[in-house]
Formats: structure tokens, sequence, C-alpha cells
């Protein structure tokens, strides 16, 4: 990990070398996958598929309900029930959110109508491949569950014909129908341009490696996307003098197994905390099966930052505007106030980011990443509906409040606009 110290006189320009590195790495992905969505949307199911046997030595695109019945079957009743009670929390946080259609009628009766409108299909993108990640199910399926939308699409990367027996129990629990053994940026293509046997959708949502986010940005335009970017994860943790080194370390691992290009962000204005925690990652990633990616990713774009003060810490967090933020101090409550770029912030120290990853809180872990928590918000009922107005004006109305309108039309020069107008209003 890369060791910075505020007092530093070139602190500021390392910690924009440091990020802009990685966004940079995160960008070079957008070229390599442009020739694979448009090698998708010109051969469908047979660039599909072509990409499949190439990364996950897969050539099962539509696993069958036999098939999908038999990995079930055999699947641990501890991990079914963890996933039933993961479904319930996050079901019952996301049900809270739901809208009421505004309708406002004023005095010249002229009624005016604002109401919420599933859409009506949706792809989840649910990382796969080495790893599974059933929550990621969840988090994606129940909001759109609870937005009302009819039809949702499961995409979700397999390897050698095979899918997490979890993964799917998930999307069983969650009523998906549709469920695709696919990945990458083809998978992304596939959703949104439609093959012979998969149709296209309104929308894709869900995090990826940084070739899937740079596909999702590809299609954005033809179809809908989460408003961010989701993924690479990110970890941010402020530590003081009363964490617990160890802790913090297997929150930093947690976060870095994930990916090589996830980040690991630890600050702190005791010394001691910061070294502390630098030997306990040594020590824990011995004991992870995933210690190789995690390795990876805190020599790449791990940082341990010495700060001595708070105001210089809301800055950097604010600067950052990381995807977790973990705030391990006793004074957390005097900070929070004044932040305002995160996914979701965790408070004290059992407000353990990787509760959040699995449902207990009921929140949700798809979470904006690269920055874009400055313009955007986690995955929740709000992505999977659109807002209609509708309008219904009177006679009176359009005679008393028209000649305002006819004023700023023929202000504007759209003499037409003037007169759809002026043709209605009663000739005295």
């Amino acid at each position: 990990m890369k060791t910075l110290t505020v007092k530093s006189k070139n602190f500021d320009k390392s910690l924009e070398s440091l990020l802009k590195q990685r966004r940079a790495k995160l960008k070079s992905s957008s070229v390599s996958v442009t020739n694979i969505i448009k090698d998708v949307k010109k051969n469908g199911d047979k660039a599909l598929l072509k990409y499949e046997k190439r990364f996950n030595k897969n050539n099962v695109i539509v696993p069958t309900s036999k098939q999908i019945n038999n990995s079930i079957k055999f699947l641990d009743k501890k991990v079914k029930q963890a996933i039933d009670a993961a479904y319930n929390r996050i079901y019952k946080f996301h049900s809270l959110q739901k809208f009421k259609n505004i309708s406002y009628t004023d005095r010249y009766k002229n009624k005016v109508d604002y109401k919420y409108v599933p859409l009506e299909s949706v792809a989840i993108y649910v990382p796969g491949s080495t790893a599974s990640y059933p929550s990621s199910v969840l988090m994606n399926a129940v909001p759109a569950i609870v937005a009302g939308v009819k039809r949702v699409v499961m995409i979700n990367p397999g390897f050698r014909g095979k899918q997490n027996p979890a993964v799917l129990y998930a999307a069983r629990k969650c009523k998906i129908k549709e469920i695709y053994s696919i990945g990458g940026p083809s998978a992304i293509a596939a959703a949104a341009y439609g093959t012979k046997k998969i149709r296209p959708v309104n929308k894709i949502v869900g995090p990826g490696n940084s070739y899937v986010a740079a596909a999702k940005k590809e299609v954005f335009g033809d179809i809908g996307i989460e408003a961010m970017t989701a993924g690479p994860s990110e970890v941010l943790i402020v530590a003081d003098k009363t964490s617990n080194p160890e802790w913090i370390a297997s929150d930093l691992l947690g976060q870095a197994e994930h990916d090589p290009l996830a980040q690991c962000i630890l600050i702190s204005k005791d010394q001691k905390i910061l070294e502390q925690t630098k030997n306990e990652i040594t020590k824990q990633l011995k004991e992870i099966p995933r210690s190789s990616i995690a390795r990876k990713s805190l020599i790449t774009n791990g940082i341990l930052m010495f700060v001595n003060s708070d105001n210089k810490i809301i800055d950097i967090i604010n600067k950052i505007g990381p995807e977790h933020l973990e705030l391990n101090t006793k004074n957390y409550k005097s900070l929070v106030p004044k932040i305002k770029n995160a996914g979701s912030i965790c408070l004290g120290k059992y407000a353990v980011m990787a509760m959040t990853d699995y449902g207990v809180p009921g929140t949700n872990h798809v979470l904006p990443t690269n920055m874009t928590s400055k313009y955007s918000s986690g995955l929740s009922v709000s992505e999977f509906v659109k807002k209609i107005s509708y309008i219904n004006l009177s006679k009176k109305g359009i005679e008393s409040l028209g000649p305002s309108a006819i004023t700023l039309a023929n202000y504007e020069r759209l003499e037409g606009h003037a007169q759809s107008i002026i043709k209605r209003i009663r000739r005295k």
C-alpha cells in the first residue's frame, strides 16, 4: 500500500496522482469492449457464444429448468435460510421507498397529475464465473420487484456451463423466470440489443468489473443504466486510537479481495494505528483464499494516509466520494454532518461494510463508485420507475393563463406556439 502524510509538501498532488492512475485504468477498459458490443449487435447468439467459450469456457447460454433445479437441490439449507432472511430484510427496507402519486387541481379547475410508472423490463447483472454473489441478485431484483417491474431478467456468467446454485436459488426466490448464463461486455450487448434467444430490455443494472462498467456506458442511450458507475469496489475507512487494527485490516481485505482494481484507503490521525493495521494486513493476507487478488489491489490502489486534522479528513472524503465509508472513530457523530459525498456510511466500530453487503440492515449494496457519489445514489426503487406528467386544462384555465404563455412564446419568436394557444382562447 502507498503511504501518504499530510505533512508532506506534495500531499495533495500525490493523492490526486494516485486517484488519476486508477481512473485511467478504468477508462482504458472502454476501448476493448467496443468491438465486442458491435460483434454481438451484428451477429447475435453466434458472437455471444464465441465470447462465452473464450472467457468462461461456457457453451450454455440458456440453462434449462431441470439444470437449475438440479443445481439448487443440493444447496446447503443454511445458505437458503440466509438468502431468505436477507430477502425479507431488503424487501422491507425498499418497500419504505415507494412513491406517492401527485394530483393537483387549481382554482381554474386545471388538473395536473404526476404518476410513477414501473419500467416494463430490466436486466440485472450479477457477477460470477470464478466468484458468486447471491446477495447481488437480491440487491438488484428486490427494488425492481417493489417498483412493480413485470419482466426481470438475470444475466450471470457461468463457468464451464455451470452457474452457482446460491445465485440460482436467489433468482428463484425473486421469481425471476429468465436466467441467462452469460457475462462480460457481450452479455451487456445481448441484453441491450437482443438476440434470437434473448429479448432486449429497457434498462440494465448491477455491479461488475471495469469491462462490464465500460460496456454499460457504451450502450447507454440505447437503453438505460443506473445513474452511477457501479464497480469496481471501493472502501475508505477513518480510524482513530480507539480502533482495532485487526478489525480494520479485515475490513480492507474484505474489499480488496473483490477485484484487482478495487480501492482500499485508510485515513487516521494516529500513526500507530496505520502501522499496526499495515502489519495486520500482511498477516491476514495469508489467511484468505483470494489473497493474490487482494494483494494486487492493495499494491496498486491501496493508500494509507496520516492526516492530523478532522477538517482535512472531511475534505479528502468529499473529494474521493467513496462507495463505502466506514467511520470507525469515537467522534463519528461530529463528522457525519459535514460528509456530502459517499455511497453508504457505516457508523461506529460494529457497523462493518460486510454486514451491508449481505442485506442485514436492508440497505442496498449496489453503490456509486469512481467518484460518482458526487451526483448519484445507491440502487433504490427510484431506479425502476419513470415519472409521467398528465395535464388536463379547463376552458377557463387556458383563457386565464394563456396570455402569459403567449407573451413568452412571442418573446422566443415561436409564433406557432402562440397561435396554438390563441386559437383556443374565446374571442370577445
